[in-house]
């Protein structure tokens, strides 16, 4: 059995873990909305015809800010179609996704649906298709108290009070040739400045995030950043990332080292932000909301799922409905543990996405709901990474990858929360055929003792959750965990995530 050490001291510290960094996204996409979150007939239907098993499933993930409605959905989105009577709201094609919106459900009741689940809006506008006057109109209607035409139609709509959305994106991969409105950094930055500007006349206390780079895969990308952030470092609080990993060519080796490039995006990300503050002289720092991240199989969209044909545009298609393996939540893990990293720099990220699309909960029309396999790194992580986020001295063994050359074969960080008391590890063993021990040095801690331990792990790394087994793979204890003399010491199977909870 191979070994790795960890020393944990809690005087190195990376940074404050914001709550938003546990965030989430629903676009209209698929059956997201409608048959996922929204499905009036299901038997556990509220009296607005949300699934009350959905929402139990959303609360217990732990989601903080939620991105909304898109998305390359945003993009062609007129916000004004999804307020008011629901009689009266038009049917639209939905470009982005060649499907038909129904704007059964908008703005209200998504925020209605919010307050269910305990979590906070974060609103996209669409500066694709549309630009700056469009957006001062949806914060005039969303945070404006009253007085206004805007505000008072929002009152008339049934919302007394404003949403008082504090987060706003200013539009959605504009570096994309896929996007509607596609355009160049130096025309967007412009754009993006402008509305910032504008935005921030009516409400200044607004955080506001420019698009970065929808992938560092984009030849623009780094030149991309660089370019927005010229226009926009004074108007905007974040700058973005997104990126999604699946296994090709049965590279499991490269696969399970994901992290390493988000590691490595977000560090440059971080590099080209700051070369702008220095250029500008400016004190100003700009975070990173990695606000669409997850394991996604884009290939078989591409191949399979993809819609077409201009007499074909269903409503809520299954498409994007990835079925999650254990090996997806390993690597699943491993990129939380990566932004838990750089929670100096990363204080805000969005899971893409929460239901049936790319998702850990799934549901079945009618049926049940269930927890796929990256449902539980995320709800557990969420739940116990609390305080600060450290810097970890970790000796590991390598392996050689084919896309990243020489990788640690364990990856890890920890929490530390001073006031709760508490501190937390997370790890994942990459290798694909050895148990590895992992000794970890936790005097530094003080007098600790181990509260809960967590590994997800399975003999078929193939194992997945489904309708027809809807539990068939689940975090267990991990029953090699010891504590002695300031020393912890764990034993991690083969492709596995762990947790472990300290106090």
């Amino acid at each position: 059995m191979s070994a790795a050490r960890l020393t944990i001291d809690p005087h190195f510290v990376s940074g404050r873990i914001h709550r938003r960094l546990f965030g989430g996204f629903v676009e209209h996409l698929g059956r997201h909305v409608y048959d996922g979150i929204y499905e009036p007939g299901h038997e556990t239907a509220d009296a607005e015809g949300f699934r009350q098993d959905v929402i139990e499933l959303v609360r217990e993930l732990g989601v903080s800010t939620i991105r909304y409605p898109g998305g390359n959905f945003v993009s062609g989105f007129r916000w004004e179609d999804s307020v008011g009577p629901r009689e009266q709201r038009p049917r639209r094609l939905d470009l982005a996704w060649h499907s038909t919106e129904t704007n059964e459900v908008g703005l209200h009741e998504f925020s209605s649906w919010l307050e269910k689940v305990g979590s906070d809006l974060m609103l996209a506008v669409n500066l694709g298709t549309r630009g700056t006057a469009e957006a001062l109109d949806l914060l005039e209607y969303t945070n404006v108290p009253g007085g206004t035409e805007l505000s008072e139609r929002r009152r008339a709509n049934g919302r007394e009070e404003p949403f008082g959305v504090q987060m706003w994106c200013l539009g959605n991969e504009m570096d994309g040739p896929w996007q509607l409105g596609h355009r160049s950094a130096d025309d967007y930055g412009k754009l993006a400045s402008r509305t910032a500007k504008g935005m921030r006349q009516i409400d200044p206390d607004i955080t506001l995030v420019a698009c970065g780079s929808s992938s560092a895969a984009m030849p623009t990308f780094g030149e991309w950043e660089r370019v927005v952030l010229g226009h926009t470092y004074d108007d905007v609080d974040y700058i973005s990332c997104h990126a999604y990993y699946q296994e090709k060519d049965g590279d499991i080796d490269s696969f399970l080292a994901s992290g390493v490039d988000m590691d490595r995006f977000i560090e440059t990300v971080v590099a080209t932000a700051d070369h702008v503050g220095a250029v500008r002289g400016s004190s100003k720092r700009i975070d990173i909301s990695f606000d669409e991240w997850n394991v996604w199989y884009i290939d078989r969209y591409e191949g399979v799922d993809k819609i077409t044909g201009i007499d074909n545009w269903p409503v809520a298609p299954r498409i994007l409905e990835d079925s999650y393996s254990v090996l997806d939540a390993v690597v699943f893990g491993s990129l939380m543990i990566s932004l838990l990293k750089h929670a100096d720099r990363v204080t805000s990220a969005s899971l893409a996405q929460l239901v049936n699309v790319i998702a850990p909960i799934m549901t079945e029309p009618g049926g049940p709901a269930w927890r796929q396999t990256t449902f539980f790194p995320f709800s557990i992580t969420s739940r116990l990474a609390q305080g600060e986020s450290l810097e970890l001295k970790l000796d590991s063994p390598t392996y050689e990858t084919a896309r990243f050359g020489e990788v640690a074969l364990v990856d890890a960080v920890a929490t530390h929360d001073a006031d709760a008391g508490r501190s937390s590890v997370f790890l994942v063993n990459r290798s694909t055929t050895e148990a590895i021990e992992v000794s970890v040095d936790v005097s530094g801690l003080g007098d600790v003792a181990v509260l809960e331990t967590h590994t997800l792990s399975d003999s078929d790394i193939y194992a997945k959750n489904t309708l027809e087994d809807r539990e068939r793979v689940a975090p267990r204890e991990n029953d090699s965990v010891s504590l002695a003399d300031g020393m912890l010491t764990i034993t991690l199977p083969p492709v596995s995530w762990s947790a472990i909870a300290l106090g």
